[in-house]
């Protein structure tokens, strides 16, 4: 069993469904599970699993993004700032319009809440290329 596998599998919020709709914005396999979506509110709260190497393109959104890891350890890196390493507990808020990624370590399997708040609008940009990805692990 990869590392973390057990912790991101059992968490509390639910390990989810292979998130097939997104599968062209990801290298690798994550799962989506949600938790909470109010229309009225436009808020809405979803558990993101990824398998280890897992990582999401570059991306933005029009509102802004909270991402509170839960298991495992991931990567957050926001367009020109080094990349952060995240681990459970960690809470990273990513202003509107900030094109960014996320993802899991090449090692590890990861998982994070995204919470948004607010009719959010998503640009899909480029993968993370596999050279800066491996730097990075």
């Amino acid at each position: 069993m990869a590392k973390n596998e057990e912790e991101v599998k059992n968490s509390v919020f639910g390990f989810g469904k292979s998130n097939d709709a997104f599968a062209k914005y990801f290298v690798g396999t994550s799962y989506l599970q949600p938790l909470a979506e109010n229309a009225e509110a436009q808020a809405a709260v979803h558990n993101v699993s990824f398998e280890p190497g897992c990582r999401n393109n570059w991306h933005m959104h029009s509102v802004a993004q909270i991402l509170v890891a839960v298991a495992g350890e991931g990567w957050y890196q926001a367009a020109g700032e080094p990349a952060k390493k995240m681990k459970p507990g960690d809470v990273v808020i990513v202003p509107p319009h900030t094109k960014h990624w996320h993802g899991a370590t090449k090692d590890s399997w990861f998982a994070h809440l995204a919470i948004m708040v607010g009719k959010s609008q998503n640009d899909w940009f480029e993968p993370v290329s596999d050279e800066d990805y491996d730097q990075l692990n």
